[in-house]
């Protein structure tokens, strides 16, 4: 791929070296957290992989080392058994402070450390797996190249059983190139960008999600399909290394429990279904859960999951999401996932979990993870306390004119890491939607891939809703009708800006994003980086005391409450969860210190939202058609 301003960028990379002393440290940050420097050397020690958790497993999180390259002429030349410059964190950013470098145009990266495999594994494959690298990795075991990935946001594993030696010390090497948005570059980025400028942030490059190492036999099991619906029925398909069909045994156990409930046999490699009786659903009032065994010949894995369905109905001549059934308000935020000291890292799965217990407190029932990934443990957490998901797919680089849209292959590697996106994901029963789109960003306008990769996704995952184009260019795709406008909502109503395509009646009206009202703090609540400073007031509204703050939230949803009572509004997606950077339009600071919110009228104006849907759709003339 070309890069444009290629001495500048040179340059830059070359000024992008470690700013570690080789030992390492917490760097500060421009704003800490209160986790910041709580999270010591062995972070993230839970297992990365609820869903398909092996008991034998060993974490190499931890100190590692780290040194920059220039190119990717660097893998020509492996630093084969050498002590790389810097230590490092992993995982972490390698731009964020918590890895102890806070660099900046980490284009080019090498990473090392070491693992011992116990005798007792022998006989195994040695599967080694990472939870996410940014954005391409090359990984050596013992001096032998044993994989190669791309794609910022999606768990890998490498089998490095060959390369593998027992009971002594063997080396791990990964390169990492992370180009972001360097050049002309296209790629799943989301929000990052190495010129940080308000609503585009620091970028996350390197190791940012949990390594780990763990046996399994010959043939073993790769990935885990389950879906459980309102009537008891469980659709499985249990996926193989041979990928020929094999006996499997599903158990599930009673919520909260080991007393085995229903047992069935199947075969691997496709998919097969059987029912449970008398189950609990899943719903965010009432978040049920059953732990699940998969065994497959020697192969054994827990996982688990949830008893409900998604689907879409008419109710009263308005087209409304349906949980279990039932008319549903899907309400929540713009769920970013940045953090000041960890950037897409969060300190720890306590601080992680904060995030999502604040949003339950106050009544949310949603989230709309935007245009970012999160590790595995996120999901689980959304899962056990009853928070729905809309599933961003990460945008591609944001368009200027037309000087960004995808060519041919950049659009093909978009639809393949599409495809992961779903593959990877679709076992958690907290997802409820996936978008495909954001604002037109690496959409093109020509043809409407939209319709197409709707279809791609409904036929990996036909259990979900799709909102193929959240904002902006929508030309009919998917089941939501989705806009956005700031700061007021404009939902499932006979009104809209230009920036937003009219009301469709035959779907589902969502206000897919809104609010974004602002609200400075003191310096101490900031991240303390100038230019970001300097970006505040492009915030779309700024409101000069937390009660002002309060008093226009109160306004703004009492808007949208009247729009679900009058039109034809069925959720809504209030922007944001916390700060970021120069944004100050959270609910949250950055630091997740202070929280703006008047509880009790947030908590009385989220209701009303609910009560509103409710009173709609259950009149005494109510009539309901599915579709």
């Amino acid at each position: 791929m070309r890069i444009t301003n290629g001495l500048i960028l040179l340059r830059l990379v070359a000024l992008a070296v470690a700013q570690g002393s080789g030992t390492y440290s917490v760097k500060t940050p421009p704003l800490t957290t209160n986790w910041t420097f709580e999270v010591g050397t062995n972070p993230w020690p839970e297992y990365p992989r609820p869903q398909m958790q092996r008991s034998q497993w060993q974490n190499l999180n931890g100190i590692w080392r780290y040194e920059n390259a220039t190119s990717l002429n660097a893998t020509s030349d492996p630093p084969f058994s050498q002590t790389l410059e810097n230590e490092v964190l992993v995982p972490s950013c390698l731009e964020s402070g918590l890895s102890g470098i806070m660099g900046s145009y980490a284009l080019y990266s090498w990473f090392s450390t070491s693992f011992t495999v116990p005798s007792s594994w022998s006989g195994n494959q040695i599967l080694l797996n990472f939870g996410a690298v940014d954005y391409e990795a090359t990984v050596y075991v013992n001096g032998q190249q044993a994989g190669f990935n791309r794609g910022g946001y999606y768990q890998f594993t490498v089998d490095v059983t060959n390369a593998t030696k027992f009971d002594e010390a063997n080396e791990l090497l990964v390169f990492v190139h992370d180009p972001t948005d360097s050049g002309d570059y296209v790629i799943p980025i989301g929000k990052q960008t190495l010129r940080p400028s308000h609503i585009f942030y620091t970028p996350c490059s390197g190791i940012w999600q949990s390594v780990w190492v763990e046996p399994a036999p010959a043939n073993y099991i790769t990935a885990l399909d389950v879906n459980a619906n309102m009537d008891g029925q469980v659709n499985v398909t249990v996926h193989s290394s041979s990928g020929a069909a094999s006996p499997v045994s599903v158990t599930i156990y009673e919520s909260g429990g080991e007393k085995a409930i229903a047992t069935t046999n199947g075969t691997s490699d496709s998919p097969f279904q059987f029912t449970v009786s008398s189950t609990s659903l899943w719903s965010p009032d009432s978040p049920t859960l059953y732990n699940m065994s998969i065994s497959f010949g020697s192969d054994t894995v827990r996982s688990y999951t949830g008893f409900r369905t998604i689907s879409k109905g008419e109710v009263n001549g308005v087209v409304r999401p349906l949980l279990n059934g039932e008319p549903l308000f899907m309400f929540g935020t713009l769920d970013q996932g940045f953090w000041p000291d960890g950037i897409y890292t969060p300190p720890s799965r306590e601080a992680m979990v904060y995030d999502l217990d604040v949003l339950k407190s106050l009544g949310f029932n949603m989230l709309r993870k935007h245009i970012k990934v999160e590790n595995d443990l996120f999901y689980q957490a959304c899962d056990q306390m009853g928070l729905l998901l809309i599933q961003d797919m990460p945008a591609l680089r944001p368009l200027q004119g037309d000087q960004y849209l995808p060519n041919a292959d950049q659009q093909a590697e978009f639809t393949r890491q599409l495809e992961l996106l779903v593959n990877q994901h679709k076992s958690y029963p907290s997802i409820v939607t996936w978008v495909i789109y954001n604002e037109g960003w690496g959409q093109l306008i020509d043809g409407y891939p939209e319709f197409g990769l709707t279809d791609l996704v409904n036929s990996l995952d036909g259990t979900r809703l799709i909102d193929s184009t959240t904002g902006w260019f929508d030309h009919g795709a998917g089941d939501f009708s989705d806009n956005h406008h700031y700061a007021n909502p404009q939902c499932g109503s006979p009104f809209y800006s230009i920036q937003s395509s009219p009301y469709d009646p035959a779907r589902i009206g969502i206000q897919g994003e809104f609010g974004g009202i602002g609200q400075n703090v003191s310096i101490e609540h900031l991240w303390n980086n100038q230019a970001a400073i300097n970006t505040i007031n492009q915030t779309y509204e700024i409101d000069e005391t937390i009660d002002a703050w309060n008093y226009r939230g109160h306004k703004l949803l009492t808007e949208l409450k009247e729009q679900t009572e009058i039109y034809a509004c069925s959720g809504g997606v209030w922007t944001q969860t916390t700060d970021v950077e120069g944004e100050v339009n959270g609910l949250l600071t950055y630091d997740r210190r202070v929280l703006r919110t008047n509880i009790t009228q947030w908590k009385d104006d989220i209701q009303a939202l609910y009560d509103a849907l409710k009173s709609r759709s259950s009149n005494s003339t109510s009539t309901m058609r599915m579709l």
